[in-house]
């Protein structure tokens, strides 16, 4: 098992608002005493909202792993509407307790990466992958195989944030995004990859198979 990981174990889009729950509730408690433990309550649930763990990386590669944490909420055939062509569809929901960094179920290139700005519906509902605000990575595997990925803003979730680009390589479970409270990414695969989850199962980044490559 590799355990790909250059980051810290807090996501660094966090650092902003931890140091400043942080100070402020030294600065409450200084003057407030006890008064102030609502703002600690608050600090620690932003830091279990931005841990970001490092995880074993299954090497299979016919294996695409699951890019996030969450419940599968989706698992079927579908249109994929940045190919336009039949795929097999597996959707992640995201909610505010679970890790919210997004990472690579491949080793592949990057062909483009398309954002499309929408509406903050429930990420849960499946009408959320057309109608949300959604960033698309298509890339391609060493042997030609074209897959789709995508963060999908939820109710909550105002930001997506990518950080990779057309002509980029990536590396399985390397961590190339992250949503902010509370969202949704859908992966779409070819017809003949075998599903290894099912709807309602909970799922790690990186940790879970979703599906094999026939």
């Amino acid at each position: 098992m590799n355990r790909h990981y250059p980051h810290p174990i807090i996501a660094r889009e966090g650092w902003p608002f931890l140091a400043g729950i942080t100070i402020f509730a030294i600065v409450a408690t200084l003057l407030i005493g006890t008064w102030s433990i609502l703002l600690w309550c608050i600090a620690l649930f932003v830091l279990q909202f931005f841990r970001d763990p490092a995880r074993d990386i299954p090497q299979n590669p016919k294996a695409i792993l699951c890019p996030a944490d969450g419940r599968i909420v989706v698992v079927g055939k579908a249109i994929d509407p940045y190919r336009q062509c039949e795929a097999l569809k597996i959707s992640v929901f995201m909610n505010v307790f679970n890790v919210h960094s997004q990472r690579s179920p491949v080793d592949g290139i990057v062909e483009k990466v398309e954002y499309h700005g929408g509406s903050f519906l429930n990420a849960a509902l499946d009408k959320a992958s057309i109608e949300n605000e959604r960033n698309a990575v298509l890339a391609k595997l060493a042997d030609g195989t074209q897959i789709t990925f995508v963060q999908i803003a939820g109710l909550v979730a105002r930001r997506i944030l990518c950080y990779t680009q057309a002509g980029d390589t990536l590396a399985r479970g390397q961590r190339y995004g992250f949503i902010r409270f509370g969202s949704r990414v859908d992966v779409y695969l070819p017809l003949s990859a075998q599903p290894k989850v099912a709807i309602g199962d909970k799922v790690s980044a990186s940790e879970t198979v979703l599906a094999e490559m026939a």
